[in-house]
């Protein structure tokens, strides 16, 4: 039985027991996000919500719309898509002033319905898929919007939220009943960021609210969120999460400098010799790499036109991807000098034909890829090959 089947059918078990009980939670005093009266905050987190349409999102027995409307102005949708929910809720409840309950399926209902100014969730949202509720509510929301979900984060026996987006078993418990099965989606906080933020959400805050009882491993946890404002005609880029990308690449250029058929290499402090170039930083083009490195370790001046790209190196370095451009630089002004603190130099001109032993392989890679006959061995790379003009010719540097 599929996840949403499975809780569809414990749903209306759990309707029906409560029915059989002629069971109704009072209209509470305040709005609580949580099982435990007295942990958290209340209706304030949704803003004010006088005379604006709100969402109930698995609205039960319908005390939360109930209180909503009578204590704080709203009117109140309470979606249930348990026909035995629905009916506790509307055998009680069907002549409140701002309230009215509809048995269905939200993404349904909400393909069909006037955006909201706001929507909630009291422990609800965790059984339905979150790749098909979230994106039906940020459709179903007017912009800036806020949503408030409330939803499990660690259970009763201690076992904490996942870190992939995939149901597990949850129990529901009932007194004097055997406990219901369901499939529920139990998320860290930062794949709930993730999630939001992916279908058009900005997430303002996440608490967590433990139980009363120091001694029960019970959590929730209480999610802000709001539905980011449309930008007609242009398209939207937003970052993935919140979290950096995890390290994987290096990226660096190396140039070459060409003079009456000699290179320019200087000695590392490790010992190895190579040509002037570094790290990319942010922001940064290859060219402007180039140009930067070469004064910063050489005192040598170049322009952006003078900088051709020759093409990148593909290899790797352990678990890090290194990816190398090269260039060729056909034009400068100065003498290369040893700068301070710079971990190269002692620069020097070295002929094609009269290569030192020792280069520091990125250099090594990059002048195989410009001259592939020169014979010098190193570990391979990937060469794609970018570059067009022409090519460099003894002499081009200006003394």
């Amino acid at each position: 039985m599929a996840a949403e089947d499975t809780n569809t059918w414990a749903w209306h078990m759990y309707g029906q027991r409560q029915l059989a009980r002629a069971y109704t939670p009072p209209v509470p005093d305040q709005l609580t996000w949580t099982p435990w009266e007295g942990v958290g905050p209340g209706a304030e987190v949704l803003g004010d919500v006088t005379g604006r349409r709100v969402l109930d999102i698995g609205s039960g027995a319908g005390h939360h719309a109930v209180h909503l409307a009578q204590a704080h102005g709203a009117r109140v949708t309470g979606i249930e898509l348990s026909p035995t929910q629905h009916e506790r809720a509307v055998s009680v409840h069907t002549n409140v002033e701002g309230v009215e309950f509809v048995q269905g399926d939200v993404a349904e209902y909400l393909a069909g319905s006037a955006p909201f100014d706001a929507a909630y969730a009291i422990g609800t949202l965790g059984f339905i898929d979150p790749h098909r509720s979230l994106p039906a509510l940020r459709d179903g929301l007017r912009p800036g919007a806020p949503l408030i979900l409330s939803l499990l984060h660690t259970d009763l026996h201690g076992r904490g939220p996942s870190t992939e987006v995939a149901p597990r078993e949850q129990m529901i418990l009932l007194r004097d009943d055997p406990p219901l099965p369901t499939q529920m989606w139990v998320l860290s906080p930062q794949l709930w960021e993730d999630l939001l933020t992916e279908y058009g959400f900005r997430v303002e805050a996440i608490d967590l609210l433990p139980h009363p009882d120091e001694a029960a491993t019970v959590i929730q946890q209480l999610i802000r969120a709001r539905r980011l404002p449309d930008r007609p005609g242009r398209v939207s880029s937003r970052p993935r999460s919140t979290r950096a990308p995890a390290a994987h690449a290096a990226v660096g250029v190396g140039a070459i400098l060409l003079s009456e058929q000699c290179i320019l290499l200087g000695r590392h402090r490790r010992g190895t010799l190579e040509l002037p170039g570094g790290s990319v930083e942010a922001g940064e083009s290859f060219e402007d790499a180039v140009i930067r490195e070469l004064g910063e370790e050489t005192g040598l001046v170049a322009r952006t036109g003078d900088v051709q790209l020759l093409g990148t190196l593909v290899d790797h370095v352990g678990s890090v991807l290194r990816v190398t451009v090269g260039a060729l630089v056909h034009a400068w002004q100065g003498q290369p000098t040893t700068q301070p603190d710079e971990s190269v130099g002692d620069w020097a001109w070295h002929p094609l034909d009269q290569l030192p032993d020792g280069l520091f392989v990125c250099s090594a890679q990059i002048l195989t890829a410009w001259r592939p006959d020169l014979a010098i061995d190193h570990s391979p790379a990937h060469f794609t090959h970018f570059a067009s003009g022409p090519a460099a010719m003894p002499g081009d540097g200006l003394a």
